[in-house]
């Protein structure tokens, strides 16, 4: 792409009142952003309001500084690119999608829709949930992306903080690949927390943005990006979310786009779990294990080995707490009384077990038993 073309889908994209299908509409009429803004008023007008007209006639305050910012961010060193509405290179499954966005900036090693890699770009699962997840809700999230990881899926998410970071992480564990679907500019993390995670998917996967550079992270930028991450993928898999949560936004876009839905059960006590039960009542599919998603996708099935993996959990067969705990969290009494442990015996027991990274210390005094990774 020249700077003058550049220019022109910066400015089509930046032009108030305009939108994703205001731009499809004026670029099905003039068949490209340059010959858009070679009309006159008069053609424009034909097509829309003297006020959409006197719009595209009017240049940016901000085009100038926007247009040497996005040369500037592609000379940068990463992998950065920046495609548009009939490039080669903008990824197929948005453009079916209700709102394609008309612009897409990519930074990353990751070019599944490059010409030459069409053919071989790798299916796509979205996992999503909460963004203060319980300890076993994080460790599921990592545990089912780096098994889809290891199974050769491509894990989509938010990088959001809690189920979307352990989900990247999960995925790049398992030696897969992993996109984040952002709600800023690339030039800047959100969360600054994930400025690390977000290098390593730059180096083995793709962040994706919609966002003009410098777009901060404004509220409303959140829930518009994930009809993003559900349209790039096969499926939707929610680990743990209220029933408020963004998450469901995502599964719902999903259903509306006619992909698969997935969510994990929970405590029936955990607020956390009322938002995946809410979605299996309205006919998500429940899942207990990774096998379950991609036997409903009808993709490549796990080995045994893998499946073993994923599903068990790791603990010590003959160790009683464990069966004393279940899955669900427990407080400190209720554990005295199903084990017969003395109080000091039983904390020494929990806090080596916690050590070890075998049990959760929740807030109320609560523990839970944890999937091992």
């Amino acid at each position: 792409m020249d700077v003058a073309e550049l220019g022109a889908w910066l400015r089509l994209s930046l032009t108030p009142g305009i939108g994703n299908a205001g731009a499809r509409q004026l670029l099905a009429a003039f068949g490209s952003a340059q010959a858009i803004f070679e009309q006159d008023a008069s053609t424009l007008r034909q097509l829309g309001s003297d006020r959409l007209a006197d719009a595209l006639l009017t240049e940016p305050a901000t085009l100038a500084d926007q247009l040497q910012a996005t040369l500037d961010w592609l000379q940068g060193a990463d992998n950065r690119r920046v495609v548009t509405l009939g490039d080669t290179g903008y990824p197929p499954a948005l453009l079916d999608i209700e709102d394609p966005p008309s612009m897409l900036y990519m930074l990353g090693a990751l070019d599944p829709w490059a010409p030459a890699a069409t053919n071989n770009a790798a299916p796509c699962i979205a996992i999503v949930g909460s963004r203060n997840p319980t300890p076993q809700g994080e460790s599921n999230a990592r545990q089912f992306a780096r098994v889809f990881g290891e199974a050769g899926l491509c894990v989509v998410s938010g990088l959001a903080l809690g189920v979307d970071g352990a989900a990247h992480d999960g995925a790049l564990l398992g030696g897969g690949t992993t996109m984040a679907v952002v709600g800023t500019g690339l030039d800047r993390v959100y969360p600054k927390q994930h400025l690390a995670l977000a290098h390593r998917i730059a180096q083995r996967g793709l962040i994706i943005s919609e966002f003009p550079l410098g777009t901060p992270p404004l509220t409303a930028n959140f829930p518009k990006r994930n009809r993003l991450i559900s349209g790039l993928s096969q499926g939707t898999l929610v680990v743990e979310a209220a029933l408020k949560s963004g998450s469901l936004i995502t599964a719902r876009l999903a259903a509306e786009q006619g992909k698969e839905v997935f969510a994990i059960p929970g405590s029936i006590h955990s607020p956390l779990s009322r938002g995946c039960h809410a979605l299996i009542k309205q006919g998500a599919k429940l899942v207990e294990s990774a096998q379950d998603v991609l036997e409903e996708l009808s993709l490549p099935q796990l080995s045994p080995a893998l499946t073993a993996e994923a599903d068990a959990d790791g603990h010590p067969a003959d160790d009683p707490l464990f069966a004393a705990m279940g899955y669900e969290p427990v407080s400190l009494d209720a554990l005295q009384a199903r084990t017969g442990l003395a109080t000091a015996e039983l904390q020494a027991h929990l806090l080596a077990l916690e050590m070890a990274g075998e049990v959760a210390r929740l807030q109320g005094g609560l523990f839970q038993r944890m999937a091992r990774g």
